[in-house]
């Protein structure tokens, strides 16, 4: 992260983070969002709790964003920009490949 700007990173997990903070909430109570993801001792997955932070980072105003948020956010962007590279053939609505990227706040339906 040394060579972005928080900047930067702010720019781009705009662009990357396509859903609003009470969409994401509501999607991430849905069993398809639970039903996605590698889970830590049968919890919860890493994308759901990214999500509940996506929430969190949003409703931020910038000003109050720590370093830990701008390393989240980083983390998010690289994420999405993965996964949407690796988009499979076909409708992806109902696919764990959409509900995955929608966990991680975005939805590539949109």
């Amino acid at each position: 992260m040394a060579d972005k700007s928080h900047d930067d990173i702010y720019d781009n997990f705009y662009d990357a983070v396509n859903m609003q903070p009470k969409e994401l909430e509501e999607w991430l109570e849905t069993e398809e969002s639970k039903s996605v993801g590698s889970k830590e001792n049968g919890g919860e997955s890493t994308g759901h709790r990214s999500g509940r932070r996506i929430v969190k980072i949003k409703r931020k105003k910038k000003d109050e964003l720590t370093d830990s948020d701008y390393e989240h956010m980083n983390k998010v962007v690289g994420y999405i920009n993965r996964h949407t590279a690796q988009r499979p053939d076909g409708d992806v609505k109902d696919t764990n490949w959409a509900y995955s990227l929608k966990n991680w706040g975005y939805d590539p339906t949109k």
